[in-house]
């Protein structure tokens, strides 16, 4: 069955930094890319971070360079999401999702919450 499971969020203080991580259960993890995505409420969720299946290539949105760093560690199956200088304007909840880089096919995790408040 496949399954991300996000961890790592919580309450941090303005400008503070958290690492998130995803761990996959149930499919081939390298041959998926990986993203990160945001949803605060009542917006729309949004691309934070994305990673190749290799992890060779990255890619950010323009307002999400600099502050965000997406990795992946395919021997544990696992990628992260190091963010610093957080701002209460990231708060949100953070999802990880993958795309088959052959098949296609999307998954998602339930997410985690990120609030940043002082």
């Amino acid at each position: 069955q496949v399954q991300l499971v996000e961890s790592g969020g919580g309450l941090v203080q303005p400008g503070g930094s958290l690492r998130l991580s995803c761990a996959a259960f149930g499919f081939t993890f390298s041959n998926y890319a990986m993203s990160w995505y945001r949803q605060a409420p009542g917006k729309e969720r949004e691309l934070v971070a994305r990673i190749s299946s290799t992890g060779g290539n990255t890619n950010y949105p323009d307002s999400m360079k600099g502050r965000f760093t997406i990795s992946r560690d395919n021997a544990k199956n696992t990628v992260y999401l190091q963010m610093n200088s957080l701002k209460p304007e990231d708060t949100a909840v953070y999802y990880c999702n993958a795309v088959g880089r052959y098949s296609g096919s999307s998954h998602w995790g339930q997410g985690t919450q990120v609030t940043v408040s002082s």
